[in-house]
This record gives structure tokens, C-alpha cells and sequence, in this order.
């Protein structure tokens, strides 16, 4: 039985986020700005299935997906790119590709104890950011 994410999960560190957004042509605004927000991400598993929610007091962002099905993602709300995603399990992890314009795309989740980790890769950035189980 895969691991269960849901909940509700507050973000406590985000470490290289501007160079990640700059490798995705984000705007120098939009990066300033974002770099001072506290997303939220609120996931609902059902088994394989999955929606997770990020919440900002600026954009939110939502995608669903069922693990092991492709699907073309639009990256509204972020850097407005559409991409083929595939997420599959690495034993208790998440790992998802992205397969468009821009290459090594993705993300891998997985939670250590009450922490959700989230590594989001772009070409040669990577991205490391923690949350906390929300009370």
C-alpha cells in the first residue's frame, strides 16, 4: 500500500527557487513577488488518484493526475507552458517528468515523518522545498 499525502502542508523552506524560476523565463516581478510568498498545498489522494492544490495570496495552482497515466499539463498560474507529464512511484516517492520546451522538468515528492519534500527540476536547477503537516 503506496504512502498516503493527504492533508493540508505548509511551506517551512524553500532553498533555490529564484534560480529555478529564472531557468523558466519567469518574469523578474512575477519572481520577486513569488519568492516572498508561503504556498500551501493541499493534496487529496484516492489510492493511485491524486489532486493537489497550491495556494498562495497571489495564484493557486491545481492538478490532477492518476499515477502511471499520462496527461498534457498546462503550467497556468506559472510559467504558462504545456508539457506531456507522467508521475509514477519510486517506491514511496513521486516522481513526475515533464516533456516539453524545457528538459529535465519535473518534480519528486515524498514525506519524512510530518515533512513533505518536494524537489522541483528545471535543465540544471533543482529546486528543495520542505512543508509541514498543517495542525
Amino acid at each position: 500500500m503506496p504512502v498516503d499525502y493527504s492533508g493540508t502542508w505548509d511551506i517551512v523552506s524553500n532553498e533555490n527557487f529564484e534560480a529555478y524560476m529564472v531557468t523558466l523565463d519567469i518574469d523578474f516581478a512575477t519572481r520577486k513577488l513569488a519568492n516572498m510568498l508561503k504556498p500551501q498545498k493541499v493534496i487529496k489522494q484516492d489510492g493511485d488518484s491524486f489532486t493537489i492544490h497550491t495556494l498562495t495570496t497571489f495564484k493557486n495552482y491545481q492538478c490532477s493526475f492518476k499515477v502511471g497515466e499520462e496527461f498534457e499539463e498546462v503550467t497556468k498560474g506559472m510559467d504558462n507552458r504545456s508539457c506531456q507529464t507522467l508521475v509514477n512511484w519510486e517506491d514511496d516517492k513521486l516522481v513526475c517528468v515533464q516533456q516539453g520546451e524545457k528538459k529535465n522538468r519535473g518534480w519528486t515528492h515524498w514525506i519524512e515523518g510530518d515533512e513533505l519534500h518536494l524537489e522541483l527540476s528545471c535543465e540544471d536547477k533543482v529546486c528543495k522545498q520542505i512543508y509541514k503537516r498543517s495542525a
